[in-house]
This record gives C-alpha cells, structure tokens and sequence, in this order.
C-alpha cells in the first residue's frame, strides 16, 4: 500500500520506483499483486501518465493513515524503550509505604514524568505472586537473610529495620537503654505483627523463640499506632519495626533489644525480563536513595 501511495503521489511508476529504490518492474509487480488482493484495478493511464481509480484512492487514503499511525507507534515505542512512557506496576507494604515510597516517588516522576505509577498496598508476601504473574513491575518485600534466590527475579537489599521494644511509661524496664528479648518473656504481649502477613508474624515468633519463649497475646492488633495505644494503657508489652515508629504514642516509650536483636530486611525485587527497562531500573535507584535517608 505504501508503494501505490508512492505511485499516486508522482504520478508515475518510474519515478516512484526512482523514490523507493526499486526497479520500475518490481513496483509494477508490487501494484499487481496489491490489485490482486484487492480484486479491483487500482491505476489507469491518463495520457502517458497514470492516476488511480476509486479503489487506488480509498487504499492511498488508507496508506496515508497507516503510515500515520506506524510513525506514531514507533515514538510511542522508542519512549517506552528509553524509559520515558508506559505505566509501571509498583506493589509495596504500608510501613514501607509510608517511609520509602512517597520519596522516591517524588524524585521518579522529577526524572521520568511521562511515566504513569500504578501504586497499590498489598502484603509483604503478596508482590511475589503479582510479579511472577506479570501483574505488577517492581515490589518492595521482607526477605530473610537467608532466603534462596527466587528464579526469574533480582532482588535489591534496600535497608535492614530493626525491631523496638515499646513499653508503657512507668514500666520497670523502661529504664534501662537496651533490653534483653527474653526480659519480656513473661510480659502480655501485643500483637502487631504486620496486620495479617503470615511472614512478619513468623519473624517476630521466631525471634521470642531465638531468646527461649513463646509470646503470651493479650490484645491483637493490626496497626502500629492501636497497638501503641494499647501499651500505653498498660496491657502489655510489643516490638514495633523502626519504619513503623513515624509516630510514637505519648504514653510509651521506645527501647532498642538484643539477645537476638530482631531484624527485617527490606528489598525491591523485580523480573529479571525487566532489567532493561531504564524506568525500573530509575525507580529501584530512587528507593535505595530513600532508604540511605531513612
């Protein structure tokens, strides 16, 4: 169709082959086979030129478009390869959420605003399951230290986010600057380990069992700040992670632990298919930038 237009646009099979760098017989052919499919003579001589018939202006007209609109996905595509269009699917966890992802928000979209954030709050453990089924771009999650690498993906160490005791005012140990995990072992606890992830509620477990104990729950709780609310009254005793102490009740105070000194480990983790995208690659910097500040 671009060759016909060609033809239509000189007026001449000659000079449009002259144009295309072909041979005139190779365009003849090419108008040929065109009519063929189209099962309608497309030119017509006039004369010693040539013009095209109605069928040789509907698909010139069509051309013109087409060749529009290929021009237009070509920029389209050379934006998405260079990072500077398309929309990328980041998944996160509220702590992280509310620590690292507005910063680097904030100096992505300085870099690379013609590209759409599509942010959405899942579960620490949710973002595998949205990545491997190629629902979402780039997520941030806890990883144990220790974890195997997950095939397909790459994982990005952002920041280690030690675990604090927080007590009532007035509580015997709030004295002291740095407790021992297993002086709380015999403490009511409050649970507010993540809300309803599975995989922070088996870090803070296995930390009490590291210090020889099973927490006793008295309150369950899905948020850091209820949570403090409760300590505050006096019901018990909880650890909160640093990210999740942005705001610190005024009937509690916050005391580091050791014996084990509990730690969660924050990653972005995407596709390995995805290491190409200079967008994702803008994104995870930006994250690593946000938790050296942290």
């Amino acid at each position: 169709m671009q060759v016909l237009r060609a033809v239509v646009s000189t007026g001449s099979i000659t000079a449009a082959a002259t144009n295309l760098g072909y041979t005139p017989s190779a365009i003849s052919q090419q108008v040929a086979g065109l009519e063929k499919q189209a099962g309608l003579p497309l030119l017509e001589r006039v004369g010693r030129g040539i013009r095209p018939t109605a069928a040789g202006r509907l698909l010139t007209e069509h051309a013109a478009r087409l060749a529009e609109q290929l021009a237009e996905a070509e920029s389209a595509l050379t934006a998405l390869r260079n990072g500077c269009a398309g929309t990328l699917r980041v998944r996160y966890f509220a702590t992280a959420g509310a620590a690292l992802v507005p910063p680097a928000v904030a100096t992505f979209r300085a870099e690379r605003s013609g590209v759409e954030l599509d942010l959405k709050l899942t579960e620490p453990t949710d973002p595998f399951v949205e990545l491997a089924a190629g629902r979402a771009d780039v997520a941030i999650t806890v990883l144990e230290p220790d974890a195997p690498a997950i095939e397909g993906m790459v994982a990005r160490h952002l920041l280690a986010d030690p675990l604090y005791a927080v007590l009532p005012r007035g509580h015997a140990l709030a004295r002291k600057r740095v407790i021992d995990l297993a002086e709380l072992a015999d403490e009511p606890w409050i649970d507010a380990e993540c809300g309803a992830s599975a995989l922070c509620a088996n870090f803070v477990r296995n930390a009490c069992a590291g210090a020889g104990f099973s927490p006793k729950v008295a309150v369950e709780s899905d948020d850091y700040a209820t949570a403090q609310g409760f300590v505050a009254a006096g019901l018990g005793v909880t650890i909160i992670p640093r990210l999740g102490l942005g705001y610190a009740h005024p009937g509690v105070v916050v005391r580091k632990v050791r014996n084990p000194e509990p730690v969660r480990h924050i990653h972005v983790v995407y596709r390995e298919d995805a290491a190409w995208n200079p967008a994702v690659l803008t994104l995870v910097e930006a994250l690593e930038k946000a938790a050296r500040a942290s």
